[in-house]
């Protein structure tokens, strides 16, 4: 399928989530007050684990690397929608469109792999702790990290590929708030069908496996922490697993929601929904939760900000 002359001069209309009522101009700046709330909770995440040495592990590492994606992944689609709201253009290149769908797909998927790391992380902890430093030294650990953002970056590049093969000759505006894959194949006057089948296969690989690997460690945890003779090891335990496991619960949900269903169910606006909940909610509820319920987290802060390094 050849990309059409007009769509190489195209320029994308981004609808939005919000008009300018009273009611949307206050839930547009609650939005901006989410984003500037993720983006500061996760520098400072990024910032605290590199400064702390005591935070120097394995499990805060990953940490500090979920705390990146999300921070690139809130900056991929907030300040374009803020800055087409402000100016009241709600235009956007072609350059633009495809920026947006490889960095969104690729930390999406990217995520999705270090979530699963993350969960292995854990189970050895907890199953194996005698051979938790060989099984996750830093060389494994590092391995495992790029891993994560290679595959990602890998179904952020096939999806864009498959995406700019088609050509758009149909309305051009976008019923979202950024340039999503499943928003832009209505607009293409071409079969999209074999591409919807090769998303829906890349969905499977990106999600069901991750999310399988996270289930059978924390199968194994489980079944560890019940057997623990120590009551403050159980508690210790259950705390750092359920941080994680609310995080996983929250990012996959919304993913397999969204893109996990046939395209014939999806409507726009639950679409911009979804999306809106996992683009900008989550990274602001993921530093909150392992800082708020990670005693480690909280001291190290306490503790750098008496110093006066973060601030």
């Amino acid at each position: 399928m050849m990309w059409g002359n007009q769509t190489f001069n195209s320029v994308f209309i981004l609808l939005g989530i919000f008009d300018y009522s009273p009611t949307h101009t206050f839930l547009f700046c609650l939005v901006q007050g989410i984003f500037v709330v993720a983006f500061m909770g996760n520098i400072a995440m990024v910032l605290l684990i590199y400064l702390d040495m005591q935070l120097h592990t394995p499990m805060y590492f990953l940490l500090s690397q979920l705390s990146l994606m999300d921070l690139m992944l809130i900056c991929t689609t907030v300040p374009k929608m803020a800055f087409n709201y402000l100016s009241g253009r709600k235009s956007i290149s072609l350059a633009g469109c495809g920026t947006q769908i490889f960095f969104y797909v690729s930390l999406l998927g990217a995520e999705c792999f270090l979530l699963a790391v993350m969960a292995y992380d854990r189970y050895v902890a907890i199953c194996h702790p005698l051979r938790y430093a060989i099984l996750m030294n830093p060389k494994h650990c590092a391995f495992m990290t790029v891993a994560s953002w290679t595959l990602g970056f890998l179904d952020g590049i096939i999806v864009l590929a498959a995406a700019l093969s088609f050509s758009y000759c149909r309305s051009l505006e976008i019923h979202h708030f950024f340039c999503d894959v499943s928003a832009l194949l209505p607009l293409s006057c071409t079969d999209t069908s074999a591409f919807e089948r090769l998303l829906f296969i890349c969905c499977v690989v990106m999600l069901i496996f991750p999310v399988s690997v996270i289930i059978i460690s924390y199968a194994h945890v489980l079944q560890a922490v019940i057997y623990m003779g120590s009551g403050k090891s159980r508690r210790k335990a259950f705390t750092t697993c359920s941080s994680h496991l609310s995080v996983v619960v929250l990012y996959y949900g919304a993913a397999m929601f969204m893109y996990m269903r046939p395209a014939s169910n999806h409507t726009p606006d639950e679409d911009k929904f979804v999306s809106a909940f996992y683009t900008i909610l989550t990274p602001m509820l993921n530093p909150l939760i392992y800082s708020l319920r990670n005693k480690e987290v909280s001291r190290a802060l306490v503790k750098l900000l008496k110093k006066g390094k973060l601030i």
